[in-house]
């Protein structure tokens, strides 16, 4: 009897398993959130019928056009950490970026070119290269920008971005095309002058170029296309987690500062928080001679985020109470 009772647990045993796993296997995938229908898995990115850069065509019916988009997009869809980062810094600096191109009556797909240059930071490159956009000290000189031990406008965005704009429309003005002024950028004006006549084009698309150069616009087209439509891209970002603009004032400084943490204290913030405003300002003090003055970024009172906050989520750590 006691075998009998054996045998049938084991039957049944075995039937709950077959059918457990049968379930298992053909269990409904679930999809994710929002209006992208990909599952979990790894699958090609979607390339668009038409393209734009700067209002000037991308010719995507040529093959090696559009497997390079292809790549970049590919690269940066799944390259999650770094490009859901920029699309939330986004936020607080592209409607700063678009009022400066605007005045200079520069397309808004160049503020782009800071995303690639920097990953929308204050970084500085191996060959010394500073800043949002990305200067070489001599580079920074020449388009205006004061680069001393004490101040160096490179890491001051306004300015940069200023500087950066007389340098498209110089290229601009020798090119009369604005893929090969944002290639410019990249490579230098006299770099790609030289290919055009070498090769005998007219069009950067046709042009063999290093392949850092080569990658250069369609790296930015990537981060356009990705940016303006960040869910078919499976980017969902929620309003709460985007990086906050501030409200901030300007303070003039037209006399030497010995300590600018007597300095920040004075104006209501840490000597952090100040220079997180003004990076530029290199050093904890600031000799200024005559007739010179200064314009400092103060965030105003009160802050959207606490101090301690601020800094956190600008490291990309929500810090909620």
């Amino acid at each position: 009897m006691n075998r009998i009772i054996s045998l049938i647990l084991t039957i049944i045993i075995i039937v709950l398993l077959i059918f457990g796993f049968d379930s298992l296997l053909n269990r409904k995938k679930v999809q994710l959130p929002g209006t992208n229908e990909q599952y979990y898995k790894i699958v090609s990115v979607p390339i668009p019928d038409t393209l734009y850069f700067a209002g000037e065509e991308v010719p995507l019916d040529i093959f090696y056009v559009r497997e390079a988009l292809d790549k970049e997009l590919s690269v940066n869809t799944y390259w999650h950490s770094s490009t859901l980062q920029i699309i939330k810094k986004s936020k607080r600096w592209f409607p700063l970026f678009d009022s400066i191109l605007q005045s200079h009556g520069i397309p808004s797909d160049f503020k782009y070119l800071a995303v690639i240059e920097s990953g929308l930071s204050n970084v500085t490159s191996p060959a010394g290269a500073v800043g949002y956009w990305q200067f070489l000290k001599g580079t920074a000189k020449d388009f205006g920008l004061e680069v001393t031990k004490e101040v160096d406008e490179r890491y001051h965005v306004e300015k940069a971005t200023e500087a950066a704009c007389r340098y498209f429309l110089k290229s601009y003005e020798k090119f009369g095309n604005w893929t090969l002024v944002a290639a410019a950028y990249n490579a230098g004006n006299r770099r790609i002058s030289k290919q055009l006549s070498r090769q005998k084009s007219g069009s950067f698309y046709d042009m063999l170029l290093s392949d850092e150069t080569s990658r250069y616009i369609y790296r930015i087209v990537a981060m356009k296309i990705i940016y303006e439509n960040p869910e078919t891209f499976g980017f969902y970002i929620h309003p709460d987690d985007i990086y906050p603009e501030f409200t901030t004032r300007k303070v003039t400084i037209d006399e030497s500062i010995d300590d600018f943490a007597d300095f920040a204290k004075s104006e209501g913030i840490s000597y952090k928080v100040l220079k997180y405003f003004n990076p530029w300002l290199r050093q904890n003090y600031l000799k200024i001679k005559k007739k010179k003055k200064y314009i400092v970024t103060i965030p105003n009172p009160p802050f959207n985020l606490t101090h301690e906050s601020l800094i956190l989520k600008e490291n990309g750590i929500n810090h909620k109470n």
